[in-house]
This record gives structure tokens, sequence and C-alpha cells, in this order.
């Protein structure tokens, strides 16, 4: 069954509901963002997850040492890299699971994916390419780019692939048809604003990700 993250949660209310919806997973955005959340906001919501529920901690080009000590204090055990981290910063970053998140514009978006697999991350998010934003822009990329790279056997190998990028509920069935992810991840298309998660949505995404 393909795995959900919804992504942004700023409010102990909306990680219950999305922990409630079926999710697998929230992120906490520790990055400059209208769902960024302090220190001590994502150990409350971390604090009313029930189990079997991650959180994941979605940083910006922040400093090894930044994260795992965020990490430590908040109580989540996988990080999420969503600027121009390097594989070597990867891993740099002991005692956690790591998820690079990928722009998607070219084939050659395969190159980085192998890169950041040599460097030990434990998954590939691959998002729409956005310049003045970094994930949660409501986007959508080029789904044929990842569909003809798995179909050439490009992919092979790689680590589990989590797609995101102007995820709703009413295209992820598609989305999950034609790429065949290991997650999937949504953020702006279950909200009634930016940062407020929308309780319908949530549950009518996990519902359609669930009927494929």
């Amino acid at each position: 069954m393909t795995r959900v993250k919804i992504c942004g949660i700023t409010r102990p209310e909306d990680a219950v509901t999305a922990a409630e919806a079926g999710a697998d997973a929230i992120g906490l955005v520790f990055a400059d963002s209208p769902r960024r959340v302090t220190p001590r906001q994502a150990r409350e919501i971390v604090s009313v997850l029930p189990p079997f529920v991650d959180a994941v901690g979605v940083f910006v080009n922040a400093r090894a040492a930044t994260m795992l000590r965020l990490a430590a204090e908040a109580g989540f055990s996988t990080i999420q890299l969503h600027g121009d981290e390097s594989p070597a910063l990867a891993a740099q970053l002991p005692g956690v699971r790591v998820i690079k998140a990928l722009a998607v514009r070219y084939r050659e978006f395969v190159n980085d994916v192998h890169r950041f697999a040599d460097a030990g991350v434990s998954g590939i998010l691959l998002d729409a390419f956005n310049p003045r934003a970094r994930g949660g822009s409501g986007k959508r990329f080029d789904w044929d780019l990842v569909a003809g790279a798995r179909c050439a056997g490009a992919l092979d190998g790689a680590p589990p692939i989590i797609l995101a990028g102007g995820l709703t509920p009413e295209n992820v069935a598609a989305g999950i048809c034609r790429i065949h992810p290991w997650g999937v991840d949504v953020s702006s298309g279950v909200e009634s604003e930016p940062g407020i998660k929308d309780r319908e949505k949530m549950l009518r995404f996990v519902a359609s990700v669930h009927s494929v």
C-alpha cells in the first residue's frame, strides 16, 4: 500500500486528524515558510502522535548539527533535506533516516537520485521545481519524466520514491497509477489556508490513495 505523508503540519489538532485519516507520517517545516514551526510547537505536535505515525523534520540548507539538535529536542528521527544539500551532507547525519527532495525538471534528475542513493539516503522525494519556494507550491511536475525513467530501468536500485508536488485528493490516484511511488507527500493540497489543514481534504486524500 502506498504510504502517505501530510507535510506542513503546524497544529496538534491537525496532526491528530492526519493520523485518524490514515496518514503514515506528518512533516514539520523548520525552513522559511508560512508552515514553519518552532521547536516548542514541534515537540507539542510530536507528543500527540499515536504509535506507528512518524514525524519528519523538513529543512532547507541547514547545518547538520542544527538538524540533529532539533531532531533530538522535538523527538523525530527522520530528516528531509529540501534545499541544495550535497550527498556529503546527507552522509553526515548519523542516527536518523534521511529523505532527499529533488526538483524534477529534466531527465537528468536520475543522476541526482543515484548520487544520493550512494550517500545512503532512505528515500527520494520528487517535487516540482519552483525558484521562489521549496515545497508547498501546489505545482505539479511532468510525471512522464519519472514514468519514462522507471520504464527504462533508470531507477532500478534507487531508494524508495516519494511523489510530491501539486497533489490533491482529485489527482493523487492518477499520480500513483502513473509513477508507482512508494509514498506520496501532500501539503497545500489539503489546506484551507497555508499551514492550516482541512479535515475533509485530508480524509479524502488518504481515501484516494488507499483506493488505488
